[in-house]
C-alpha cells in the first residue's frame, strides 16, 4: 500500500525529507497535507490536529492516517520530532547563513519584515499581560516571602537583570547560584509554601533548566516559566509559562522580549505593593548614593 511504502522510505529520514517524499508521491489528500507542512513549517509547533485540517480542508482523521504514513503515531509523535529537528537545533546555523547572504542586496527588505515581527511580538507580550495567568504570577512574587530567579546559558543574564530590579522592590528576592550545581537554595532552604521560582531559558533548553522545573514542581514550589515558543517541555512543570516569539530575521534568536515580559511584570508587583516598594526603592537608591554613588553626583564625597 502507498502509506507502507512511504513509511518504509522514511522510517529513518527527518521529518522535512519525509514530508516532501509525501508531497511528490503521495495520494491527493497527503500532497495536500504535505505541501501545507512544509510551507508552514515553522509554525506546526503552534497547530493541532484540528487547526491544521481545517485550514487544509481535510478531516482530523486525515491528518492522523498521514502522520502514521510517514512513520509518526500521531501529529503529537510528529510534532515531539519537530521540537528535535528544530528546538533542538536553534540556530540553523547553515541555514540561516544562506539565507542571509543569498539576500544580501534585500537588506532593506530584511529589515523591515523584522520590524514588523518585533511590533507584532510586542503587542503579544502586552497581551501576555493582560491574562489570568499574568495576574496569578504577580500575586505570588508579591506575597512569597521567597522568590528565587534563574536563568541558564545566555538568558542568565536576563534572570540577574529580573532578580536584580525586583530586589529594589521587595526583600527575600535571589539570584540561585548555578556554581554550587545542586539547587539546595531552592529545592531544601526555607518551606516550600514560602518559596516560588521563576526561570528563563530559551532554545537550546539547559538540561539543568528542565530537571530544576521538575524537582521544584515535586516539593511543591511554585514555577514560572519565562521561554520561547518552542518549549514543549515547560507546560509540564509550570503554574504559568509566558512565552514570546524570538525570530526576527535575523542570524541569532533574540530573547529581547523576555527583558521586555520582565520589566513589565516587576512594574505589575511595584504597584501591587504600594508605598511599601516605594519607600524600599528610595532606601536602597539612598544607600546605593552613599556607598557608590552616580556620575556626577555622589551623596557623600570621595575618600582623599
Amino acid at each position: 500500500m502507498l502509506g507502507e511504502s512511504l513509511l518504509t522510505q522514511s522510517s529513518h529520514q527527518p521529518l522535512r525529507s519525509r514530508l516532501s517524499h509525501a508531497a511528490e508521491t503521495g495520494s491527493p489528500s497527503m500532497r495536500a497535507i504535505a505541501s501545507f507542512m512544509l510551507a508552514q513549517f515553522s509554525d506546526l509547533p503552534f497547530e493541532t490536529a484540528a487547526t491544521l485540517a481545517a485550514k487544509i480542508k481535510v478531516s482530523e482523521v486525515s491528518i492522523g492516517r498521514f502522520c502514521r504514513a510517514i512513520g509518526y503515531a500521531n501529529f503529537k509523535d510528529l510534532k515531539d520530532h519537530l521540537k528535535e529537528d528544530i528546538g533542538e537545533q536553534p540556530w540553523l546555523i547553515k541555514d540561516r547563513l544562506e539565507a542571509l547572504r543569498s539576500t544580501s542586496g534585500q537588506r532593506e527588505e530584511r529589515l523591515s519584515q523584522g520590524l514588523e515581527a518585533e511590533m507584532a511580538a510586542l503587542v503579544s507580550v502586552y497581551e501576555l499581560a493582560r491574562t489570568a495567568d499574568w495576574q496569578s504570577a504577580v500575586t505570588r512574587f508579591t506575597k512569597h516571602p521567597r522568590i528565587l530567579v534563574a536563568g541558564f546559558q545566555t538568558e542568565r543574564g536576563l534572570a540577574q537583570y529580573f532578580a536584580s530590579q525586583m530586589q529594589y522592590v521587595r526583600p527575600g528576592v535571589q539570584l540561585v547560584d548555578l556554581s554550587v550545581g545542586n539547587f539546595a537554595e531552592v529545592l531544601v532552604e526555607g518551606a516550600p509554601q514560602d518559596t516560588c521560582l521563576a526561570i528563563f531559558e530559551a532554545r537550546r533548553y539547559s538540561r539543568q533548566a528542565l530537571v530544576l522545573a521538575r524537582e521544584a514542581k515535586a516539593r511543591g514550589i511554585p514555577v514560572t516559566i519565562f521561554t520561547d515558543r518552542f518549549c514543549a517541555w515547560g507546560a509540564d512543570y509550570a503554574d504559568e509559562i509566558f512565552m514570546v516569539a524570538t525570530q526576527f530575521n535575523q542570524f541569532w534568536d533574540s530573547t529581547a522580549h523576555l527583558a521586555l515580559l520582565g520589566n513589565l511584570m516587576i512594574n505589575d508587583i511595584f504597584l501591587a505593593l504600594g508605598e511599601g516598594a516605594e519607600a524600599r526603592l528610595n532606601e536602597i537608591a539612598r544607600l546605593y548614593g552613599a556607598f557608590t554613588g552616580h556620575v556626577g553626583n555622589p551623596l557623600t564625597p570621595v575618600a582623599q
